[in-house]
């Protein structure tokens, strides 16, 4: 395995992260005093906030996170697709950055992983493996590798450490949230960091999701429009998970498609979501365009990553099957009262909080309540959601959303932005009559 420009090696051990932490806040703190000296002699009597989210500051943040993986990189993506509405645009800025980087493993720090998992004579069951990924996330990265018995395989390869860095890696990120005085006021995020602890765990673990992945397989066997992956369990560990390599396009790809087959790419998206929800009670919860390829010659989508999926429980799919109905009525109080059967929020707002909470629903189901196909790209619903989201964190709204449900929330939000992205016409009501709703 040769050297690589790009690789960085994962801290693996908890004292090396913490460090990292700890040298972040110190490096920040002196941007911070010479950033305030500079603003002081200037006249400027400076927040502490305006000298924490400067520029630079953002930026080894960001850099800081990336190289980290792990946990701390996945809560900045959790935060940052869907979770708008709770953060600071700075802030969220910040965390969306996220999205798109990562480094990957040196060849030593992944020979020695995968000798923990497969054991020093690992190579003899290949006749090649490449040592450079496909792919590089937050968790893990992807290589290509085809066995001696003919099988051609995608092997992804957990970071070292990230499961047992989970918890501290999402203590000491909430930690620089309040110490950047961005977190949301007044709002109780304990319960939304503990779910992302839950999610990342269930995340780390690989034969988890190889088991959702084959689950998805089994759901979506008779379905000519999804491909996933056949998993391979003798190959798999809780760090190292091996499926069959699906070759396909990345799903923006589709953008230089004629309007028809971006349109129907997009509905058997959202098709699916819907499927999820009502039928499968069983959702793949990120939104990530990479967890999607295109096939241009089938037109099949093949789904990947399956960390995050996440069981729906019966009554939470009921309490969405009335929710949806009630956002097709356009009334608010039926939809204000089905948010709350499933604890989107409770207890008693104010005037100005109602009229953003209304405003922010209202412009969330458009495209379900539109009656024809819905124009994703002449549309602002996803500017006006940040608006009403702007507005009611302004309102000092400090009612703690049910965190599974968030990150519920999240997966149908990132189906908007792909809806956008690709520009496509979708009759999602036309959808929802395929399953029931009037």
């Amino acid at each position: 395995m040769s050297r690589d420009r790009d690789s960085l090696a994962v801290p693996s051990r908890r004292l090396g992260r913490l460090a990292r932490f700890t040298g972040l806040g110190t490096s920040i703190a002196g941007n911070m005093l010479a950033e305030g000296a500079k603003r002081v002699a200037r006249g400027e009597r400076p927040s502490v906030e305006g000298l924490l989210l400067t520029p630079a500051n953002a930026q080894k943040l960001t850099d800081q996170l990336s190289q980290l993986r792990g946990a701390a990189m996945k809560v900045g993506q959790l935060l940052s697709i869907g979770g708008d509405d709770m953060l600071p645009p700075e802030l969220a800025e910040i965390l969306a950055k996220l999205r798109d980087q990562a480094h990957h493993m040196p060849p030593q720090q992944l020979r020695r992983v995968l000798n923990d998992a497969w054991g020093a004579g690992w190579m003899a069951k290949f006749e090649k493996f490449d040592p450079r990924p496909i792919a590089a996330a937050s968790i893990g990265q992807v290589h290509r590798a085809r066995t001696r018995d003919g099988r051609d395989l995608a092997i992804k390869v957990q970071y070292p450490g990230v499961r047992e860095s989970i918890d501290s890696d999402v203590d000491n990120v909430l930690t620089l949230i309040k110490l950047s005085g961005q977190a949301p006021k007044g709002v109780d995020m304990k319960p939304v960091f503990t779910e992302a602890k839950a999610q990342l765990h269930e995340e780390a673990d690989y034969l988890r999701e190889g088991a959702m992945m084959a689950r998805f397989g089994e759901l979506l066997a008779g379905d000519d429009a999804f491909v996933v992956p056949s998993f391979h369990e003798d190959l798999t560990t809780k760090d190292v998970l091996a499926m069959s390599f699906e070759k396909g396009q990345p799903i923006e790809d589709l953008l230089s498609r004629d309007q028809a087959v971006r349109n129907h790419a997009v509905e058997l998206l959202f098709d699916l979501v819907i499927r999820e929800l009502f039928e499968f009670k069983l959702m793949q919860t990120d939104p990530n365009f990479a967890n999607y390829r295109y096939r241009p010659e089938t037109e099949e989508i093949v789904l990947l990553d399956f960390g995050a999926t996440r069981e729906i429980a019966p009554e939470l799919s009921e309490g969405y099957r009335k929710l949806v109905g009630a956002d097709l009525t356009g009334d608010w109080r039926a939809i204000d009262q089905a948010a709350r059967s499933i604890n989107l929020y409770s207890g008693e707002l104010d005037k100005d909080q109602e009229a953003a909470l209304e405003g922010m629903f209202l412009a969330a189901v458009e495209p379900l309540r539109h009656d024809g196909p819905y124009d994703f790209a002449a549309s602002d619903v996803t500017l006006r959601l940040r608006d009403y989201g702007i507005a009611l964190r302004e309102t000092k709204f400090d009612h703690a959303p049910n965190p599974v449900v968030m990150f519920l929330h999240r997966k149908i939000g990132g189906m908007y932005m792909l809806a956008t992205k690709l520009e496509a016409n979708v009759n999602v009501r036309e959808l929802l009559r395929r399953y029931g709703f009037d």
